[in-house]
């Protein structure tokens, strides 16, 4: 009896005047096409396809790294906000913070947390790339889906490069030196990189030291604090950003393109 009392009461409350104005659909769904205009109605659940291929979704053709990425996002998105509130991304105590997180600060568990989970969303999104390479999930109409995946896949490689800084300790610093000395060879962006010259008018040189990727990506010439508070932005708020908004379209596409596509 208290079963059906509190199913009834979750009924009517789906069918009151402020549910409807919340969720769009009709109150609860009763039959296949209120269960679709549900689905299409939501601002999340619309990403997704209404219905998929039974034969689509089964993981040894999945394997499951597309959801397994974005769950481990979230799980970074988490734990990155609680260790914000303990790091300071300042040479002073950038390094102390991070020891104090594993030794001191309650749930320091979410510092190891969040570096294991980088490595596992590393290895996700490559394994979920090669999945849909080798399952021809790339070809057309899915081809611009697959650019965008490619696009999430540099930042995922770009999110875990510049957390790799912040702890700073001397693998840190050094490991980022070297990465970032990889800047001043690239194209068009690097001084020491190939078409530098050919941006020079006359005896102005527009690609230099002061001005090439390195210099944009560590805020100066030598690896100091403004590299570290660089990071921790991108890190933070600006890589995050981007790939959120990679993330709803790469979803809204699959959608778009049929849904996942079925075995070959």
């Amino acid at each position: 009896m208290a079963e059906q009392t509190k199913k009834s009461f979750l009924e009517k409350a789906a069918e009151s005047q402020v549910w409807k104005s919340i969720f769009r659909g009709g109150g609860v769904p009763r039959n296949r096409r209120q269960r679709m205009m549900s689905v299409l109605n939501s601002v999340f659940l619309h990403l997704h396809p209404v219905r998929l291929p039974k034969h689509a979704v089964k993981l040894k053709f999945t394997w499951c790294m597309g959801g397994l990425s974005f769950f481990i996002f979230l799980i970074l998105t988490i734990s990155g906000i609680l260790l914000m509130f303990y790091y300071r991304p300042t040479i002073e105590y950038a390094y102390t913070d991070i020891i104090d997180l594993a030794e001191q600060v309650p749930f320091g568990i979410m510092r190891e947390l969040h570096r294991w989970g980088a490595h596992a969303m590393v290895i996700t999104v490559w394994l979920h790339m090669f999945r849909v390479f080798m399952t021809g999930s790339y070809k057309p109409p899915r081809e611009f889906n697959w650019t965008v995946g490619v696009i999430l896949l540099l930042l995922t490689l770009m999110l875990s490069f510049t957390g790799y800084l912040l702890p700073w300790d001397q693998l840190a610093i050094w490991a980022i030196t070297v990465g970032s000395n990889m800047a001043r060879a690239a194209p068009f962006l690097g001084h020491e990189g190939p078409g530098a010259s050919l941006l020079a008018i006359g005896d102005i040189n527009f690609i230099t030291m002061a001005s090439d990727a390195r210099f944009a990506l560590i805020g100066g010439r030598f690896m100091g604090e403004a590299a570290l508070l660089r990071f921790y932005v991108l890190h933070c708020i600006g890589l995050p950003f981007i790939i959120m908004i990679f993330m709803s379209i790469h979803f809204w596409r699959v959608r778009k393109d049929g849904g996942i596509s079925t075995p070959v």
